[in-house]
């Protein structure tokens, strides 16, 4: 297939490696994140750590039969064990290295366990060893109930873009939501103002007017609270870049129903997110063969009422260091529609500055 990475390299931020639960204490596992293995351990006491993959003695992967010993992850090939602040505790002859682990920073929210990244950082442009530039939310008090997990040939920023292209909503899900309020951009949070009315199995028809936010490039987040049917909504979409053009997609959700009940998890709970997490993932599996075929273009054309797309990408550029908006062009200004008012921000374009990798 064609390379279609060139315009967008990986971004900036926290992304997603995986689910919580399923990473108890004393487990060892490896998620692909920026075109390199992520090693994920959890000591016995509890603590989660994110490691790059091979020992610094000779190279041997961690996550191809290392193990957890205490609060050590083991070597698989030559028994060196390392702490948690990734520094050598020891071997099977006493011997220590003076060496340590490549650490990442993880973060554990919502019920996800999200390692930060630089462009760019790492071996190949990927993931760094760069403090965080920025925290995570805290979390919306309620773990997902249902999940899902699939690969779309697309990259992260195209996947969020979508949580503000109304017109391809109505037109490819045919669904009818609107945009009630221009975005609000804060930082790494963009907050995304719509309203949409549709009909979740088991729920019945809905609408839902809430504020969907993004964090990153890497979590979009809606809670809802549904009135009419005294229920409530929270859905997680994690886009994780694996390698260039190729994110996993994780979806998540935690629903109510207006069903008394007793316990921490009811199974009404259980069976109402269930429901509406396939309502969700039908969009993505919509979605995924017009992503994996569109061309990402810096310069789009667009259309009256669109604004919220210039003002989005003009957004997602702090994630890119080491890139700098692309000047629009002779006679861009009029037909490309992003600066035709004051909510639609400058030029999308992206072009690499002189340190930029990826």
């Amino acid at each position: 297939m064609e390379d279609r990475s060139a315009p967008l390299p990986y971004p900036g931020g926290w992304f997603c490696v995986g689910r919580a639960r399923d990473l108890p204490p004393g487990r060892v596992r490896t998620a692909r994140l920026m075109g390199e293995d992520v090693v994920l351990y959890r000591t016995r006491r509890g603590a989660v750590r994110a490691v790059g993959p091979h020992c610094p003695h000779l190279g041997a992967h961690f996550g191809a039969g290392g193990t957890v010993r205490g609060e050590d992850l083991v070597c698989p090939f030559h028994g060196f064990a390392f702490g948690p602040d990734g520094s050598c505790t020891g071997s099977p002859d006493g011997v220590r290295l003076r060496a340590s682990l490549a650490r990442r920073h993880l973060c554990e929210r919502d019920g996800a366990l999200f390692v930060w990244c630089v462009p760019g950082g790492g071996p190949g442009g990927g993931p760094g060893r760069r403090p965080p530039a920025w925290e995570l939310p805290p979390a919306v008090g309620v773990r997902p109930l249902a999940w899902w997990s699939g690969e779309v040939l697309s990259h992260p920023q195209e996947v969020m873009e979508n949580s503000v292209d109304f017109r391809h909503v109505r037109v490819l899900h045919g669904l009818d939501t609107r945009e009630t309020a221009p975005p609000e951009p804060a930082g790494p949070l963009f907050t995304v103002h719509q309203r949409t009315t549709t009909r979740f199995p088991g729920l019945g028809a809905v609408s839902l007017e809430q504020p969907v936010t993004l964090v990153g490039l890497g979590m979009m987040r809606l809670v809802a609270e549904l009135p009419q049917l005294g229920s409530s909504l929270r859905v997680w979409v994690l886009a994780t870049p694996v390698a260039p053009w190729r994110t996993r997609v994780r979806m998540a959700v935690t629903a109510t129903a207006p069903v008394p009940g007793v316990g921490a998890v009811r199974a009404v709970d259980r069976a109402a997110s269930w429901a509406a997490l396939r309502a969700s993932v039908r969009i993505i599996k919509q979605d995924r063969p017009v992503l994996a075929h569109k061309r990402y273009l810096a310069q789009p054309r667009l259309a009256p009422g669109e604004r919220s797309i210039g003002l989005f990408r003009h957004w997602a550029q702090q994630f890119y260091p080491g890139f700098h908006p692309e000047p629009a062009g002779p006679g861009r200004t009029g037909d490309t529609g992003l600066h035709s008012g004051p909510h639609s921000g400058p030029p999308a374009g992206l072009r690499p500055g002189p340190d930029a990798a990826g």
